[in-house]
């Protein structure tokens, strides 16, 4: 299932945690997989966690401090460091699902990454049965 999901900054983790568990209820699906997967070359997906926003300010921090928005990149477009951490970040995840629920730790969420925003983006959700 595509999701649409509008950015507002030039870099931000949106938590779509919700939006992919409601995929998970739609489905019936009691034991299985849910596939989430960014189509994009400058935004990405990661688990980590969403009780304490300063863990998301601290991962872009560290991500600028380390791939700097300004460096001596060559890609003409001037969003080398999008790239580089979108890579990092990686283009897809997978979550188990145990008993029609997505089986995350207690502190765990979902996140759409932005790295080259604001833009209109999607994700995609696949659910897959045991």
């Amino acid at each position: 299932m595509r999701h649409k999901i509008q950015t507002t900054k030039p870099q931000q983790f949106i938590d779509i945690t919700n939006k992919v568990a409601e995929e998970v209820k739609k489905s019936n699906v009691k034991d299985g997989i849910a596939v989430i997967y960014v189509p994009h070359t400058t935004a990405g997906v990661t688990i980590n966690e969403n009780a304490d926003p300063d863990v998301v300010r601290d991962i872009i921090s560290t991500l600028d401090k380390t791939y700097p928005v300004y460096g001596e990149y060559l890609h003409f477009e001037g969003n080398s460091h999008a790239h580089i951490k979108a890579s990092i970040m990686g283009s897809s995840c997978v979550v188990m699902i145990q008993g029609s629920k997505l089986l995350l730790g207690t502190w765990q969420g979902i996140y759409f990454c932005e790295f080259d925003g604001p833009k209109n983006r999607e994700f995609y959700v696949k659910i897959i049965r045991d």
